[in-house]
């Protein structure tokens, strides 16, 4: 915890010098309260009454706090690297000012002022060191506070990577202790008892998601065991989604193949966790086509949410979830490169995985944009 704590007084000390539009200082606050106070959730949570919903909550908390720690940090290293190209611009002014402010230094100051024309040109070089003089201290002062700057960039840069290594032990600790709770939870609330044999036959007859979504309606559901959740459009605008990512495609907008899916696609960290947006029933979690692993929630009798591309499910057909739940984690492996911040294009290459979502509206898909709040990404 030294260390965040170390990166955010070193930011703090670049005062006015940091980058303006974006400021580190804010910004690495946030990283180190998120990440400090998600250690000591981690800790706690083992002692909670629920404890799936505080390592749930230990889980988001590490991945806000890595991401802002990387927005950070990439912050950071364009600083520096602005800096050095300044430096590499300016290496033959910067050169002749050291080396003239060296000659003033070992020159005695009366020999400074001696001239061989005599007294007139001493006068008249004594007028123009005094002019001289204050705008090489001004240079030199400059150059004294971009120096230390960079300095100072450095050594946030070093503390960062220790930073990411301990974030990145305590999010893999949290997400290895929410897997194994969620597997021993025997208390999940049921809506029905999903019929396995005739969920294998609808996924041995559908070749496509629309038709497995078709047909999911015409399986039994069995008795009810709980109310209904009102309507989704209701809701409208007010859902969070499901996993911490950016929009990389919109609805039916073509992929670089000239593929189009009537349905959004997330970009995200790897092992990102991914959450139920909404009170629902899972009728459906597993892999499914060329999906990866799907999870189709039905928050009400006339829509289905589908979520594609998770590598771990926890999950079971018949859960009642609540929004926020855990219902598996993004596929890839999370490592130092892949949260690593010093890649200052900020194109996201790091987001190396993709959520499918598509909203089912009875037997045809709609655009599910509406429903998501657009400040609840990253």
């Amino acid at each position: 915890m030294w260390v965040r704590g170390f990166i955010y007084a070193a930011l703090l000390a670049l005062s006015g010098q940091a980058i303006a539009q974006s400021d580190p200082k804010i910004t690495a606050q946030r990283a180190a309260l998120q990440l400090d106070t998600a250690a000591t959730a981690l800790i706690q949570a083992e002692n909670a009454t629920d404890r799936v919903k505080a390592l749930t909550e230990t889980v988001a908390a590490y991945e806000e706090g890595l991401i802002a720690l990387r927005q950070g940090i990439r912050q950071v290293a364009v600083r520096e690297s602005a800096l050095r190209q300044i430096f590499d611009a300016r290496s033959l002014e910067i050169s002749r000012l050291l080396a003239a402010l060296q000659a003033m230094e070992r020159s005695p100051a009366p020999l400074l002022m001696l001239h061989p024309s005599g007294p007139a040109g001493t006068a008249r070089s004594s007028m123009m060191l005094a002019e001289v003089t204050p705008a090489l201290q001004v240079q030199a002062e400059s150059l004294k506070r971009q120096i230390d700057e960079l300095n100072l960039l450095q050594a946030i840069q070093t503390g960062a990577a220790d930073a990411l290594r301990e974030g990145l032990a305590g999010v893999q600790t949290a997400r290895a202790r929410l897997s194994e709770a969620r597997a021993d939870r025997i208390d999940l609330p049921r809506q029905f008892s999903a019929d396995p044999e005739a969920m294998q036959a609808l996924l041995n007859n559908s070749e496509t998601l629309r038709a497995f979504a078709d047909g999911l309606n015409s399986l039994p559901e069995g008795s009810s065991l709980s109310g209904g959740y009102g309507r989704l459009e209701d809701l409208i605008g007010a859902l969070a989604l499901p996993v911490n990512g950016t929009l990389l495609r919109g609805y039916n907008e073509p992929d670089a193949a000239g593929i189009t899916r009537p349905g959004i696609v997330l970009a995200t960290m790897p092992e990102a966790l991914v959450t139920s947006p909404v009170a629902a029933t899972i009728r459906y979690a597993g892999p499914l086509l060329d999906y990866g692993n799907v999870i189709i929630l039905e928050p009400d009798n006339q829509h289905l949410l589908v979520l594609a591309g998770l590598g771990a499910v926890y999950s079971q057909p018949g859960e009642i979830v609540q929004p926020g739940t855990a219902l598996g984690l993004m596929s890839g492996e999370t490592t130092l490169g892949a949260v690593s911040p010093f890649s200052t294009d900020g194109t996201g290459a790091e987001r190396s995985e993709t959520l499918y979502i598509e909203l089912r509206q009875g037997d045809s898909p709609t655009d599910p944009s509406p429903w998501f709040d657009p400040g609840s990404g990253n």
